[in-house]
């Protein structure tokens, strides 16, 4: 998932950061994706973003039974937990946020004693202690609140097809929380179950096998009931759910997509490569472990570019612009299933363990589908991305800081560098290392760590055992430590060029010595190119010229979500008021993070112009975000 951390949280990860010693050490030696996965017990496995204390009690299995009703925006049921528990254990402790807690049982429905504590804050909710007394299950009977903040409840004018409601679920990174009662940390994986009843008229998908079919069983009053199964083990923020007017198509024997009537089509157009891609994947590193690669793409309110949900991947619809040039997205959420659903990050201290490998890997499945140059304007332009993250983070740094917050252990703050620094980091490693035995050891770690969480410590280590013991020279060489925990990109670091790029770049230089925009020949472009463009020109121009470049590209009009971003960006710092009327729309209509906070920003920026314009547009969109886009928002215009 292309993710931002929230800024608000950095000072929590950070001060919950120790020094990394140690090689992670497993409370058991899990391998089976049946069997219960292990808990990394070392300093810097740590979860500073959950009240649990899994060394202690644990849950293994959770099982869902719960009403989905739009006329109060709740679900109500129950949660069943399956604990695995020491022998001296009195308590377990669980993740909860928002939530009326009815009852806590036994899994034979005796009352157990439980305390609700307060909440920490707004994102890491409150503690709900409950005495086991013996107990093996514990179920809770609760109702969540209107405002959840995993859960975005859509009217039909916010849908493609304007006449039914919508709600999806968003979990990553400690959302889910506020919808299932349980130990709410990517370090402690859990199997899962869950019966969902929706409106007779809607359908339940969910990021698990279906037992019901894809229209559920009908129940006598007039609700449908739809049934789900996870056999394996996952980290509780991939427990996913959308309700909805969806319908369904194959696109292979393991895939097909979900969404409502009108994108249909669109999507299995624009996603029709996706039996290759797992057949690439699965060469490159191991065999696909999930069963079934189904896509949901969903209304233009869902936050992020995409998500990995097992079995599911949830996607937004900006990346359908009909050229298939974004198909990368879709790469990138397949990669997950080895890197981040596959093995975890343990804690989100260490995000870059999902993030950039799955970059890195999502740029292999592009490179063996479409060949090097398609991989490489990829690539280059994540190294543009990395440098301008870097170079921003420089200059925010404050008095009495030593080092800029680009490092990747202990999350690099503002930005993508879990993503690009991290893949960056990868492909150093398969340049110095070789290709070949760089894969093979790849698909080596996947396999030994499958369904198991991990740290850099433990990362760092497997790799100096595996590919380094007795070379130090070559250990020396890869400056391991200062990729993982210096500031900034060592000097080994590989800039992959992109011929295609390389001539946008001429005509780039052409503009800026005056020429005239009908002299740049955009017909064909894909996204990569004008990112490229866009963001490689001036951010001082003069009104005159971006006029020209307004009516001469069809810019603020575009209908390629990416240009429209890119572009009213510079049209921000430029305080281009032409473009004004449709940047307010288009951060109405989208709710991606990527492409409407850096608009946000800009205008912020601009004192005395800005602020007053990001704060009414703001005021307006607010009700069509998802809460983590609406909180992100309001932490950018200081709210």
């Amino acid at each position: 998932m292309r993710k931002l951390l929230a800024p608000s949280l950095l000072g929590v990860l950070l001060a919950g950061t120790a020094p990394l010693l140690s090689t992670p050490a497993l409370a058991a030696n899990a391998r089976e994706a049946n069997a219960p996965a292990p808990i990394l017990t070392t300093t810097e496995a740590r979860d500073v973003w959950t009240h649990a204390e899994p060394e202690a009690a644990r849950v293994t299995h959770v099982s869902l039974d719960l009403d989905v009703d739009f006329a109060s925006k709740t679900l109500a049921g129950t949660a069943t937990l399956d604990v695995l528990a020491d022998a001296d254990a009195r308590e377990i402790v669980l993740d909860v946020k928002d939530m009326t807690i009815a009852s806590v049982t036994d899994g034979k429905g005796t009352p157990l004693a439980y305390t609700l504590g307060k909440p920490d804050n707004d994102e890491l909710g409150a503690a709900l202690t409950v005495q086991l007394d013996g107990a093996k299950q514990v179920r809770v009977t609760y109702r969540t609140s209107p405002k959840a903040s995993a859960l975005q409840w859509l009217p039909p004018e916010m849908t493609f097809g304007k006449t039914q409601p919508y709600l999806y679920s968003q979990g990553q990174a400690i959302h889910n929380r506020s919808w299932v009662p349980t130990q709410d940390s990517p370090g402690i994986r859990q199997t899962w179950d869950a019966t969902l009843r929706v409106p007779g008229n809607l359908v339940a998908v969910m990021s698990a096998e279906k037992l019901s079919g894809d229209t559920g069983e009908a129940l006598p009053d007039g609700r449908r009931a739809f049934r789900f199964r996870m056999d394996k083990p996952v980290p509780p923020y991939l427990i996913a759910f959308a309700v909805g007017d969806l319908k369904f198509k194959s696109l292979g024997p393991r895939s097909g997509v979900w969404t409502e009537a009108p994108m249909l089509e669109k999507a299995a157009y624009e996603f029709a490569d996706v039996e290759k891609m797992i057949d690439a994947a699965s060469a490159l590193y191991g065999p696909y472990r999930w069963g079934r690669y189904d896509m949901l793409l969903l209304p233009p309110a869902f936050p992020y570019g995409g998500m990995e949900n097992p079995m599911l991947t949830f996607l937004t619809p900006t990346i359908v612009t009909g050229d298939r040039s974004n198909t990368d997205v879709v790469a990138h959420e397949l990669a997950h299933s080895w890197s981040g659903n596959l093995v975890t990050n343990a804690t989100w201290s260490d995000s870059w363990l999902n993030e950039g490998f799955t970059t890195y890997f999502e740029n292999r499945i592009m490179e063996a589908l479409y060949g090097k140059e398609r991989a490489a304007m990829y690539a280059d332009l994540d190294w543009d991305s990395m440098m301008r993250d870097i170079a921003a983070m420089g200059d925010a740094m404050k008095p009495g800081m030593t080092a800029a917050p680009s490092r990747l252990h202990g999350n690099p703050g503002e930005g993508e560098l879990d993503y690009t620094k991290g893949s960056n980091f990868l492909r150093m490693l398969e340049t110095r290392l070789g290709r070949k035995a760089w894969d093979a050891y790849l698909t080596s770690y996947f396999d030994r760590h499958a369904f198991q969480p991990q740290t850099t410590a433990g990362f760092l280590a497997d790799l100096r055992e595996r590919m380094l013991k007795d070379k130090p020279d070559t250990e020396l060489a890869l400056q391991l430590d200062r990729w993982a925990y210096g500031a900034g990109v060592p000097d080994n670091a590989v800039h992959v060029k992109s011929t295609t790029l390389a001539q946008v770049d001429e005509l780039l230089s052409g503009f800026e010595a005056g020429g005239p925009v009908s002299a740049i020949g955009t017909q064909g472009w894909s996204t990569q190119q004008w990112l490229r463009f866009l963001n490689g020109l001036p951010r001082e121009l003069s009104q005159e010229r971006l006029r020209e470049l307004d009516e001469g590209l069809t810019l603020s009009n575009s209908e390629n979500a990416y240009v429209q971003s890119a572009w009213f960006e510079l049209a921000i710092v430029n305080r281009y008021e032409p473009a004004f009327p449709a940047m307010a729309e288009f951060v109405g209509r989208i709710g991606r993070g990527l492409l409407v906070y850096p608009i946000y920003q800009r205008l912020m920026q601009q004192e005395g112009w800005g602020p007053d314009k990001a704060r009414a547009i703001f005021a307006t969109a607010r009700p069509t975000y998802h809460p983590e886009t609406a909180a992100g928002i309001a932490r950018i215009l200081g709210e």
